[in-house]
């Protein structure tokens, strides 16, 4: 062999060899994982929880950046525009992913088409809640007063067209009454004011609301799950308080940008599996009331995704809401 095909041989190896030496380095530098809401809430407890332990397995620091605004979409677009090399990433919720689509005429991302998939992460159920003050120790009764003076029972709707937000858009409907929503940008200034009250109800979801529920700061009528929950057993869901079949969830799960390679999503798919798997991380999610995921693959993740959206985009349209 000459020495310039030896030379062009030994070219065409390196180029070959490039994308393994580049799954090999990764992660060379610090992650970033963008929540696309205020610090305090749920979202932003998991990442906290979760991805900053991520960062023993992947041998580099997950750096948690708190995007918040515009539904999501702030920091959701962030991460679309981001380099695909898997050094930024988001956490996002089922509005981000399968709300939004349908609730704004104008989405500064695409759901499908701007992100890979990486892993479903977990769920926890929204709970109805009411300041110690509102006169209403059930959702009967809840539901009663709204009925006597439609409109005067206002309520928390933080991130507009967020899970919080449309539970009590699809509980009013399904309840048939009439009630004022207060928008917030994220669930944890809402949570404050329900608290102080300064707003009288909410849907807020089990990890915030928890706390404030044992220490008698919120009254907690009924969980909107399937089930009751562990963390608070003597709580009826909505279906044993009248209204079956209702369920309102936040689920999570993170993407990176498409276009990112897939040995890099396999890294991360793999190192979020290790932690969800460990039992400190598993116990501390259940007692803040949130459901760890099984294992499920980038696959998965995305038809669970697509699943979503069809489905909500129905009771969306049903409701009649829209945002710009």
């Amino acid at each position: 062999m000459s020495v310039l095909m030896r030379s062009l041989a030994l070219a065409a190896a390196a180029i070959a060899a490039a994308p393994a030496a580049q799954a090999q380095a990764y992660p060379a530098k610090p992650v970033r994982l963008i929540v696309p809401y205020p610090a305090g809430g749920a979202t932003d407890f998991f990442a906290r929880t979760v991805f900053t332990k991520m960062s023993e397995s992947l041998g580099q620091q997950v750096v948690v950046e708190n995007r918040p605004g515009a539904g999501t979409a702030i920091g959701a677009s962030e991460v679309a525009r981001s380099t695909p090399d898997g050094y930024t990433l988001l956490l996002g919720d089922a509005g981000t992913y399968a709300f939004n689509p349908t609730l704004y005429r104008k989405l500064s991302y695409d759901p499908v088409k701007d992100f890979a998939p990486v892993s479903l992460t977990g769920r926890f159920a929204l709970i109805l809640a009411v300041n110690p003050a509102v006169q209403t120790a059930s959702v009967k009764e809840f539901v009663a007063a709204a009925k006597r003076s439609p409109g005067n029972i206002d309520y928390g709707a933080p991130g507009p067209g967020s899970p919080i937000h449309l539970a009590m858009e699809f509980f009013k409907q399904r309840a048939d009454i009439i009630m004022t929503p207060i928008p917030y940008k994220g669930g944890a200034d809402a949570m404050t004011d329900l608290i102080g009250g300064r707003i009288s109800a909410m849907f807020p979801d089990i990890a915030s609301a928890l706390p404030q529920i044992r220490g008698g700061k919120l009254r907690a009528l009924a969980v909107a799950s399937d089930r009751r929950v562990a963390a608070l057993p003597e709580l009826p869901t909505l279906g044993e308080s009248g209204y079956p079949g209702f369920e309102a969830w936040a689920w999570q799960g993170f993407v990176a940008p498409a276009g990112t390679p897939p040995n890099v999503v396999t890294k991360l798919h793999g190192s979020i599996r290790k932690v969800l798997a460990l039992a400190e991380v598993r116990e501390k999610l259940r007692n803040a009331g949130i459901e760890p995921a099984s294992s499920n693959t980038p696959e998965e993740f995305a038809a669970f995704v697509r699943s979503q959206a069809d489905t909500r985009s129905k009771v969306i349209q049903a409701v009649g809401m829209k945002l710009d």
